[in-house]
């Protein structure tokens, strides 16, 4: 499956979802820093520069797009910010990535953000998809569930089309769905109680999925068990899982198959210092540190790319036992 890569955390969507067998065909990425990292790490995949001149007619020389990735930018949905939400400037950006998806029409859209995006424009985002056809699933999962010593709590959401038959054969003319679907009702626990029509799944097709690899990680992955110690920007939020939770998953240790690189899961984080985002004698530290803040963990991209691939090798079998 093919990845486009917007607002690339750093790589860390394609390095996620590479190793979950997916590839990258294209990144849009606007800052300098990152474009050059990303030019560093995949010299042979192009990279649009801004989101905003990005057309499906500039896409036709990568091929079919599969998957569209990224992560907008946080700046006004994060409560160190103005609380302008999905109206602000930056994270306004929201509506250029939805205007791809509507575009392009993936299989799959992996959008990120913050965990305050659930109060702060998740409801928006929702009925958007819902607009142009696509079910969506949510999660909040944070950096320390694949053995991060910091929480680093985001929301991820992963749409895909509606697959009811007659959208099927009418997913290339989105126009003539000009609305909301009626299956699409979903309340969020904080929502003001409208029936405002929303993008959920009635029959999740990734859940049961993502849960088996976030528990297989959480077998296998070897975190350190300090979770008094733990990294947390936002104390005051609320968690997905709470220290109990991580106490136990962190209880259960192990190992895991050697990687492409020799260096099992083991390692992940055994060269991340205790003081997060610190480390020793490198240099651009300032861009450094900017783009960390806007990075994504690949391991937990990898844990979504994994579910995407056994979802598409269930259907795929699904469909070969019906003809």
């Amino acid at each position: 499956m093919n990845v486009l890569d917007l607002f690339s955390g750093i790589g860390g969507f394609s390095l996620g979802l590479e190793r979950a067998g997916l590839r990258t065909v294209a990144f849009c990425e606007i800052e300098p820093y990152c474009r050059a990292v990303l030019r560093k790490r995949w010299p042979q995949v192009p990279c649009f520069e801004d989101v905003r001149e990005l057309t499906a007619d500039r896409l036709a020389a990568v091929g079919v797009v599969d998957v569209v990735s990224g992560g907008f930018p946080c700046q006004d949905i994060s409560l160190a910010g103005d609380g302008a939400g999905l109206a602000g400037a930056r994270s306004g950006l929201w509506s250029e990535f939805h205007r791809i998806i509507e575009a392009l029409r993936p299989a799959y859209a992996i959008i990120e953000n913050v965990s305050a995006l659930r109060s702060r424009g998740l409801e928006q985002v929702l009925r958007q998809l819902a607009a142009i056809r696509y079910d969506a699933e949510w999660h909040c999962i944070p950096a320390a569930a694949v053995g991060a010593l910091h929480r680093r709590d985001r929301v991820w959401v992963i749409a895909y089309p509606h697959r009811d038959p007659v959208w099927l054969d009418e997913q290339r003319q989105p126009s003539r769905w000009p609305h909301a679907v009626p299956h699409a009702r979903h309340a969020l626990a904080h929502d003001d109680g409208g029936a405002g029509l929303m993008a959920h799944a009635d029959e999740p097709r990734l859940e049961r999925w993502l849960r088996e690899e976030l528990q297989e990680c959480s077998r296998e992955c070897a975190a350190r068990p300090r979770d008094s110690q733990l990294a947390d920007a936002d104390v005051a939020g609320q968690h997905e899982l709470t220290q109990r939770d991580l106490r136990s998953l962190w209880r259960e240790q192990g190992t895991r198959g050697d990687d492409a690189d020799g260096c099992s899961s083991a390692c992940w984080w055994r060269t991340e210092p205790d003081v997060g985002r610190v480390a020793n004698g490198v240099p651009a530290r300032v861009d450094r540190l900017r783009a960390l803040g806007n990075a994504v963990v690949p391991q937990v991209v990898e844990i979504i790319g994994r579910a995407i691939m056994k979802a598409e090798q269930e259907q795929a079998s699904a469909l070969t036992v019906q003809r």
